[in-house]
């Protein structure tokens, strides 16, 4: 049977946070559209359709339909090796869990995405809109990544990543003006000198 598997990211440009990885494997006749109604590139749909379709992703994985995996870099790993080289690794290091050697499949990637050579693969410019297999790995990383911000929030509360999930807004740069940056910060995407200026 040809299996297929989706990948994309969340969380490349915020300030704040591991960036995560999404990957998708099911057979290339899995009907994702019938199965996750309402399924789509996981920036237009709201968190709580984005939390709904998770829970139906998590109950075919327990009946062993369909299998995925969200892989976390760091901050920390971010800074040291930058925010490419991270992402590639990610990839490459969940394709090797989920792939076995000599399965026929077809990997189908978001964006600017590449999977190793010895991949079939397609990278398709807005594929989180186009690929149902695409899209259901944006809701999964995007999900498990905001899940986690939210815990993170318990921990640095003066932050407010419970609102913007690390992402650069008004509040999040007014904090780290007054607090500076917390072990969960990107430092190397923090530049005070360019950061706007906040007013009350």
């Amino acid at each position: 049977m040809t299996m297929i598997v989706g990948i994309d990211e969340a969380g490349r440009g915020p300030l704040a946070g591991p960036v995560a990885v999404g990957l998708v494997r099911a057979p290339a006749d899995f009907d994702f559209l019938t199965i996750f109604p309402g399924l789509n590139d996981s920036k237009k749909m709201t968190e709580k359709n984005r939390e709904r379709i998770f829970e139906l992703l998590q109950e075919r994985v327990s009946i062993g339909e369909i299998s995925y995996l969200v892989a976390m870099p760091t901050a920390e790993q971010i800074d040291k090796y930058g925010i490419a080289v991270v992402i590639r690794t990610a990839i490459e290091s969940g394709l090797s869990k989920l792939v076995t050697e000599n399965e026929p499949h077809k990997v189908w990637l978001d964006g600017s995405l590449k999977a190793p050579a010895q991949y079939d693969q397609e990278t398709v410019i807005g594929g989180d809109a186009l690929i149902p297999a695409i899209m259901l790995a944006s809701v999964a990383a995007k999900v498990t990544r905001d899940r986690l911000m939210v815990e993170l929030a318990q921990e640095y509360p003066v932050y407010g990543f419970e609102r913007h999930k690390g992402y650069g807004t008004k509040a999040h740069i007014a904090a780290l003006r007054e607090h500076g940056l917390s072990s969960v910060h990107r430092a190397t995407f923090i530049h005070f000198d360019r950061l706007p200026i906040v007013t009350d």
